[in-house]
């Protein structure tokens, strides 16, 4: 059985109109992994999400980077530098402000999908 693949990011495939839904939970997405985990760098968070996801949903750097500046820049996330094999690693992390956001757009998050199942399940006549 072939897998689809969605894309969160900017391209100009068929995928790519199919990820609009996707794009627009990305934060939600980062911040929720955030609170999970505890800080993360950019590369960890698109690995862990093809991994959840078990490779059916790909974040692209050029989704994933202007979405983490963004929270940052909001003040809901935290940059750490650190040292690794002689190279400069960014760690994300939630500040106080973006843990209570994180629980802000998750309940919003799951009164959307609740709507979304009551507006789109199938009616059975018995």
């Amino acid at each position: 059985m072939h897998k689809k693949i969605m894309y969160i990011g900017v391209g100009k495939n068929q995928e790519m109109k199919n990820s609009q839904l996707y794009k627009g939970s990305l934060n939600t997405i980062i911040m929720r992994l955030l609170e999970e985990n505890g800080r993360m760098y950019g590369y960890e968070i698109t690995q862990k999400v093809k991994e959840i996801t078990k490779g059916d949903l790909n974040v692209t750097e050029g989704a994933l980077y202007p979405a983490l500046h963004k929270l940052e820049a909001e003040g809901f996330l935290d940059v750490e530098m650190e040292k690794v094999d002689n190279r400069l690693r960014k760690y994300y992390r939630l500040t106080a402000s973006g843990e209570q956001e994180t629980v802000n757009r998750l309940a919003e998050l799951e009164t959307f999908i609740k709507n979304m199942q009551v507006l789109v399940k199938p009616k059975f006549q018995i």
